[in-house]
């Protein structure tokens, strides 16, 4: 994959990250604490069921927003090794990554080999 299209797709996901991230700036995720968030809004009892969705509705969002925030920093890791002349070689063996892998995953950091191996370190 050569850098001018490696660069439109890597700026693409990270414009559609920043999308995503933004649609979860309305949920108010980061300024008010999880109580602000589910505190009651009449005098009226909540369910205790309704709390619970609640809360695992703000958990969930969290969770797809550090995701977000993670795929963000691997877009911008992956553009500073363009920039040095370093992506598409995988940081762990140091072989190309096979354009295949590249076109799926613009931000990959490891071949499929070393990928699988860290995944597997990761889960033991």
């Amino acid at each position: 994959m050569d850098s001018d299209q490696a660069r439109r797709r890597l700026e693409d996901e990270r414009a559609r990250l920043e999308g995503v991230r933004e649609t979860f700036a309305d949920e108010h995720l980061n300024d008010e604490s999880e109580s602000d968030n589910v505190s009651e809004l009449s005098s009226i009892d909540q369910h205790q069921a309704d709390l619970g969705t609640e809360t695992f509705e703000r958990e969930k969002d969290i969770s797809i927003l550090e995701q977000v925030e993670a795929e963000l920093a691997d877009i911008e890791h992956a553009l500073r090794r363009l920039e040095e002349g370093t992506y598409g070689i995988c940081e762990a063996c140091g072989r190309p990554i096979p354009d295949a892998r590249l076109e799926a995953m613009p931000a990959a950091r490891f071949c499929i080999a070393d990928q699988a191996a860290a995944e597997r370190e990761l889960s033991a």
